[in-house]
């Protein structure tokens, strides 16, 4: 009976214990539809993304639902081409809309890190920055994803800092 009652505890244990994408969903969520920014996070996060994805945001104004994406500018899981980096950003779109049906718009946003000064402020009406912007895309549900991929090709309505690209990327030769 002892041997049991070990064994359910066990096994409850188990069945509670969160997923590395769920604690990473809850982790990275933020905006003021927190739920289903840890909705798409939870689709997310169950793979590796090539470059890593570092927040997931949801905001609902009205009958609007804009998702964000914010991810890492130097922290690849792997050497990357543009392209590659581009097919990526077009998978993401895809898996967000996929996730939260409701969306009408995604915004992506790729940083880097900047350099601060010790005691420098990093908070507050007085902040520096500590992160620099070098790439971003909004994406329209409805939009076809050869109509992406082509704007991402052809840099029509996308940011990419281009100094940050010819250091980011590995060659595709």
């Amino acid at each position: 009976m002892a041997v049991i009652l070990v064994a359910l505890a066990v096994t409850a244990a188990l069945a509670a214990t969160p997923s590395v994408a769920d604690l990473d969903a809850h982790a990275r969520a933020t905006g003021n539809r927190k739920d289903i920014a840890v909705a798409v996070g939870d689709q997310l996060f169950r793979q590796q993304w090539p470059a890593q994805v570092m927040q997931v945001a949801a905001n609902e104004m009205g009958a609007h639902l804009v998702l964000g994406l914010r991810i890492s500018g130097v922290h690849f899981h792997r050497p990357l081409t543009r392209d590659q980096f581009y097919a990526e950003i077009a998978s993401l779109v895809g898996e967000c809309f996929a996730a939260a049906p409701q969306a009408e718009e995604i915004d992506i946003w790729t940083t880097v890190p900047l350099s601060v000064g010790k005691g420098v402020v990093v908070a507050g009406d007085l902040a520096k920055p500590t992160s620099r912007t070098v790439f971003t895309l909004s994406a329209r549900r409805g939009e076809a994803p050869s109509s992406l991929a082509e704007r991402l090709r052809g840099g029509e309505d996308v940011f990419v800092d281009e100094e940050w690209a010819r250091t980011a990327f590995k060659s595709s030769t």
